[in-house]
């Protein structure tokens, strides 16, 4: 077979494409197992956002766009770094470990893999993006059209583009979603008043054919830009399939959340907290300052528990477990003080 071949056998496999690389733009949705609901209710609401906001940290993401529906989600994702596959291993796993944990339930969660849909930055891409994804609970009637506001929906990155009153997460970025509309960044009447009336046009038949027209390659396509985006995104693929990548495309991006941003980090660490490499093997194995510097790269970074227990030489990765618990919630003592020192040396 062919590369040639293969990108077309692929690209009929819009769903199993995977690539990534250093400000990947991505519209992402997930379904819950069997069409099942992944949110019992505004406490597992709550528990997916807080999720969602540790894998930023880990990973570096932008999210420019999100909204939480009863059995599925979206993201307008940004990647800095290349490592969508990795975050969101994380994002969707650990959030499935704390479900199933607060429910007393097991077993799978998510309905097979989760959709990414490239997105072209330049243009108005991510305005049709965006434009979709907070109009979910419009489409979805959660909201009256016509006599309730968007912002109804509470659980969606709408109320914090519009409303001042509203404290916007760090990793929400709104600005490029503005730009690509035209407005300043501050500008939260002109969004609000070009959404509302995308939502008006929803209640006539020809305002939704319009929009579906408009919304085609976001559910059915593998990328959503122009004809010489999608050209630059299939010599990424070619270019993984001539390397013998036919299952996971990361182009010649470099993962730098991974080990070697975690030895970058370490390195950081350690000297906040006036250590030394040779020192970390002849200490116990859950002295405060290993329990900090697991807790710190575990916080930041996507590599594993096991990599963290022997670079930090805690012995089982078990104690780097317990370290992320007790430090997660910690604010006083010991611990708060390394924290605090830690986080001086990564700002």
């Amino acid at each position: 077979m062919t590369p040639a071949m293969a990108v077309g056998i692929l690209l009929s496999m819009a769903r199993k494409i995977r690539i990534e690389f250093e400000g990947a733009l991505y519209h992402v949705m997930a379904r819950g197992n069997q069409g099942r609901a992944i949110y019992s209710d505004d406490q597992d609401r709550k528990l997916w956002l807080e999720t969602l906001t540790e894998a930023c940290e880990k990973t570096g993401w932008h999210i420019h766009a999100y909204v939480l529906m009863g059995n599925h989600y979206h993201l307008l994702l940004e990647t800095p770094e290349a490592n969508l596959v990795a975050g969101m291993k994380w994002l969707q796993g650990t959030y499935t470990q704390r479900y199933n944990s607060r429910h007393k339930v097991f077993g799978h969660l998510f309905q097979g893999r989760y959709k990414a849909l490239l997105v072209d930055g330049a243009g108005n891409y991510l305005a049709v993006v965006s434009t979709y994804i907070h109009l979910n609970p419009a489409r979805a009637k959660l909201i009256a059209i016509g006599t309730e506001p968007l912002t109804r929906h509470g659980w969606s990155s709408y109320p914090a583009y519009v409303e001042t009153s509203v404290q916007r997460p760090k990793w929400l970025v709104t600005e490029r979603v503005l730009g690509s509309l035209g407005l300043g960044p501050e500008n939260q009447k002109g969004y609000e008043a070009y959404l509302e009336g995308r939502v008006l046009e929803l209640r006539l038949k020809t305002g939704r054919e319009a929009l579906a027209v408009e919304w085609k390659a976001i559910r059915r396509g593998w990328y959503l830009g122009s004809e010489s985006f999608g050209e630059r995104m299939l010599d990424r693929v070619k270019g993984a399939l001539s390397k013998g990548r036919a299952s996971s495309f990361s182009g010649e991006a470099k993962r730098q959340h991974g080990e070697a941003e975690a030895e970058r980090l370490l390195a950081l660490g350690l000297t906040a907290l006036q250590l030394q490499p040779g020192e970390l093997a002849g200490q116990a194995k859950a002295t405060p300052e290993k329990q900090a510097l697991a807790w710190w790269l575990c916080q930041h970074t996507t590599v594993t528990r096991r990599w963290v227990s022997q670079r930090v030489a805690m012995g089982d990765e078990s104690r780097v477990t317990q370290a992320i618990r007790c430090l997660k919630n910690d604010r006083v003592g010991e611990w708060r003080r390394l924290k605090e020192r830690l986080a001086l040396c990564h700002e």
